[in-house]
Formats: C-alpha cells, structure tokens, sequence
C-alpha cells in the first residue's frame, strides 16, 4: 500500500518540547503525532455517530408521541430529591 503524508505544522518550540516530554519509549514524534490523529478522528466518528443516534430517536420519539416533556422530568427529579432529603437526619436532630 501506498503511503501519504499530512501536512506539516509549525507550532511554537514550548509545545513541541512538552510533546517531547511525554514521548513514550522508542516512541517518535511522527508516531506521537500520527496516533493524536487517529484517536481525533476516531473522537469524531464517534461523536457524529452518537448525535445522529440522538436525532433519529428524538424524531421517532416525536412520530410515536411516545415521549416525556424534558420540564416534567426535571420535575419528577426535583421531587424525588426532596423526598429523599426530607429522609436524611439532621445533624444534632
């Protein structure tokens, strides 16, 4: 297979020498580099792939009818923890 190149970046000589730092043994900065790009790119996919699970199921929520109001749930929350504080013992009670 046949290689490609990414291009060269100049970046200023204290973050160059803080990658440098924390260079794992034998490890370049090529690698360094090349392995920050793929755990990017790998970042994103995965993101776009969870915001697009989000907005399909928000729109099938929204065709079924077969949701909650984000307000009722907070509000259901906020009972829930007043109830449960309501539980705990006050201090030299």
């Amino acid at each position: 297979m046949k290689t490609a190149t990414l291009p060269s970046i100049r970046v200023e000589p204290a973050l160059r020498s803080t990658v440098e730092s924390v260079l794992g043994e034998g490890e370049s900065l090529s690698q360094f580099v090349e392995n920050a790009v793929r755990i990017t790119v790998q970042h994103r996919q995965h993101q776009s792939a969870f915001v697009a699970r989000g907005l399909a199921s928000l729109a099938a929520a929204q065709q079924s009818q077969d949701y909650v109001d984000a307000d009722q749930v907070l509000s259901d929350l906020r009972s829930r923890l007043a109830k449960a504080r309501a539980k705990i013992p006050k201090p030299g009670a």
